[in-house]
């Protein structure tokens, strides 16, 4: 299995507009993050967890040439806003995309994208597959993925383990029924958005907590704000077995 981070970035990005901070104007690559979301490639099947509004760009920086389905964690608009650019997949692959998500973030898919649903639809506009997922295991293809229910704030946000591999965003709390789940995971990609307390996401010390709780073999942090500091900085404060996820990393499972 083959996970590609094609974005790291909180919801308004890195550099964020108009920002003339260290990290905002840094020339490190490392610094620069897109919205976030991943790409996993395994049994032969090429499944993006999130289309926020770089998800055209993404595809492009990532060369995708082909993809099977993409998987909503919430409805938030850093993690749904790029769904229209399924359109380009639509005309190579002469086919709706499968979108797997829970009924609470289709009922925001359909209110956002209400022209994809409409009766009478115009030429060109996406196509899409709508598949209802809940708190159970589901399979794509062969690939068989388990929602982990996190709370950003008061919203239930889903997170997903794939085999050794666990998936994480947008997490304030979760339950020990949850994190159950998670446990004998090797691989674990979790938020970990500034150091300053937040309402709705884990902070630097709570993301390190969480993960040595959990215990992987090697843990990613992403969904980082330029409020955390330069990647190469913080990298060094950082407990061994836990490091920063950027953009374009890949990790071979």
């Amino acid at each position: 299995m083959k996970v590609t981070f094609l974005g790291t970035g909180t919801s308004q990005g890195v550099p964020v507009i108009a920002c003339n901070c260290e990290v905002c104007t840094s020339a490190d690559p490392n610094d620069k993050r897109l919205r976030t979301s991943i790409m996993i490639e395994a049994e032969g099947k090429t499944i993006v967890i999130d289309s926020g509004p770089d998800f055209r760009y993404q595809m492009l920086r990532a060369h995708v040439q082909l993809l099977d389905a993409i998987v909503f964690t919430h409805e938030h608009k850093d993690h749904v806003a790029g769904l229209d650019d399924v359109r380009a997949f639509n005309y190579k692959q002469q086919e709706a995309m499968d979108v797997y998500a829970v009924e609470r973030v289709q009922k925001a898919i359909k209110r956002e994208f209400q022209y994809i649903f409409d009766e009478y639809t115009y030429p060109g506009i996406p196509r899409v597959n709508l598949h209802t997922i809940g708190n159970g295991p589901f399979n794509i293809g062969g690939l068989e993925i388990t929602p982990i229910e996190v709370l950003h704030y008061k919203l239930p946000v889903l997170g997903f383990r794939i085999n050794d591999f666990t998936y994480i965003t947008d997490a304030k709390s979760i339950t020990d029924i949850e994190k159950e789940k998670i446990k004998g995971t090797k691989v674990l990609v979790v938020n970990a958005l500034q150091k300053q307390t937040h309402i709705s996401h884990f902070t630097f010390d709570e993301a390190v907590e969480f993960a040595q709780s959990i215990g992987a073999d090697k843990t990613y942090f992403t969904h980082i704000s330029h409020r955390l500091g330069r990647h190469y900085v913080i990298s060094q404060e950082l407990p061994d077995g836990i490091e920063l996820a950027y953009d374009s990393l890949q990790l071979h499972l």
